[in-house]
């Protein structure tokens, strides 16, 4: 097969490429968060913001020209959007004062409820209209669902959509699925795998992902001991890559082509492309257990929210229950070419909409496995002491 030819057909859709917010992004933007609050509180009020677009800061999963075009022509209303960079740099766009560009801004479960919704860079949902959506999604997803809802559990903050986790991709020619979850993360410290992986340079969840292969769990304070075996476990895995690349294509190419058995960090949405072409020895592996409440995995969860614009577009909210809409359902997860899971894949007329390929090339078979044997991502502390840590060890790779 001609893997450069496939390599290039794959679509480069990213939904994770974030940095988790640390101590220093939650502390920004602190002096004013008695007065937003107060304002997000409120129902917004409508002006004449039905008469301009809705404007979008998401990732690429919604912009797929057929969630677009349907919008449009189903509520007379365009859209235009920007993608991510980072969730923290979408937030930071907001809190300094873009909360009157935009109106709807989609991003990972951390941030609505321990950052956007307690700034007031959001607005509550009306439950009414959206809670039966949570009762007919995923059980996980259960109203009320921890991310969607403010602390005290009073206020609806968005809806929920993607979801998967994101851990390690082997080549099962190589290392069987078994081995893989088996060996957990300590496969990336076996002698034997030396100068036979690669690293998918996204930092923030490779550094989560060493905390694990530490011992250490990623969401929890560390202690100076923990500390140094992370960096310990940071300088032995960066050294015994043979590749780091910020492109998994890049990296599923070598594996396609035999020069690295696996990487991390990577899941069903770096290889569903792949896996889709026939590729099925490209496979998504979530440890059996591991350090983070005897849990190997990692949970991501995609959270679409209302900004509180001063000129309220009425069309967020339309948005947020159009994509939950069966159709729609479907056009999000198999978004530019990507197969990913969502949590409206319990209703029967979503899943029928998937052939069999389309749930096999994001592994469906396993999805409840690695939803249980993953903990939620969250905030990372000591974010910014790790982060030096491992940015030292690329610098110093032998």
């Amino acid at each position: 097969m001609d893997y450069e030819r496939l390599v290039k057909q794959m679509a480069r859709s990213n939904p994770l490429r974030s940095a988790p917010m640390t101590r220093r992004d939650a502390l920004k933007g602190i002096g004013t968060t008695a007065a937003a609050a107060g304002m997000a509180s409120m129902m917004p009020t409508m002006g004449q913001a039905a008469d301009r677009e809705l404007a979008m800061l998401t990732w690429d999963g919604y912009v797929d020209t057929r969630v677009l075009d349907t919008f449009t022509e189903r509520h007379d209303t365009a859209v235009k959007y920007e993608l991510h960079t980072s969730d923290p740099d979408s937030v930071n766009k907001l809190r300094a004062g873009q909360t009157n560009i935009w109106d709807v801004i989609n991003l990972n479960n951390p941030w609505a409820r321990e950052i956007m919704w307690p700034e007031g860079l959001i607005v509550e949902l009306p439950r009414e209209r959206f809670d039966p959506y949570f009762e007919a999604m995923l059980p996980m997803f259960k109203p009320p669902y921890k991310w969607a809802m403010s602390a005290d559990e009073e206020h609806l903050l968005g809806v929920c959509q993607r979801v998967d986790t994101f851990d390690f991709v082997v080549n099962t020619d190589k290392i069987s699925a078994e081995m893989g979850k088996d060996q957990g993360w300590d496969l990336f410290h076996d002698p034997a795998m030396n100068n036979k992986y690669g690293i998918l340079a996204y930092d923030n969840w490779n550094i989560m992902h060493m905390c694990m292969g530490a011992g250490i769990h990623p969401f929890k304070d560390k202690t100076d001991e923990q500390v140094a075996q992370f960096e310990a476990t940071a300088r032995a895995w960066i050294n015994g890559a043979k590749l780091i690349s910020d492109d998994f294509n890049a990296l599923n190419l070598a594996i396609l082509n035999g020069e690295i058995d696996a990487y991390f960090s990577g899941g069903t949405y770096s290889v569903s492309a792949a896996r889709m072409e026939g590729e099925n020895q490209l496979y998504h592996v979530c440890p059996n257990s591991g350090p983070a409440d005897g849990k190997g995995g990692i949970n991501w969860i995609e959270l679409s929210s209302a900004v509180n614009n001063p000129d309220f577009h009425p069309g967020a909210f339309d948005w947020l229950e159009f994509i939950l809409q069966p159709d729609i359902c479907y056009y999000v997860g198999t978004a530019g070419g990507f197969m990913l899971p969502i949590g409206q894949l319990s209703q029967p007329d979503v899943l029928a909409k998937f052939s069999t390929d389309e749930l096999n090339a994001f592994q469906w078979d396993e999805f409840d496995y690695r939803i249980e044997n993953s903990v939620e991502y969250d905030v990372v502390p000591d974010y910014d002491r790790l982060y030096d840590i491992y940015t030292s060890a690329l610098r110093d790779k032998s």
